[in-house]
């Protein structure tokens, strides 16, 4: 992999970090409020997909290493 698509990665991961802080923020404030429950879990489910989208850069980023 070349340095460049490794830049790119790490900024698309760095860009899902923020979004899923964001998600957190968001959920946390629909808390507070009092919001409906379902749109707190259906804000949950997006959160944890994004969560799962990370972890699928992260693993492109870090090659697999067989010792």
């Amino acid at each position: 992999m070349s340095d460049q698509e490794q830049a790119e990665l790490r900024l698309k991961a760095a860009r899902l970090r923020q979004e899923h802080e964001d998600f957190d923020a968001a959920i946390n404030a629909m808390i507070s409020v009092g919001c409906d429950a379902l749109r707190i879990q259906r804000m949950k489910k997006k959160k944890l997909a994004l969560k799962d989208k990370i972890a699928k850069v992260e693993d492109q980023i870090i090659p697999d290493i067989i010792a």
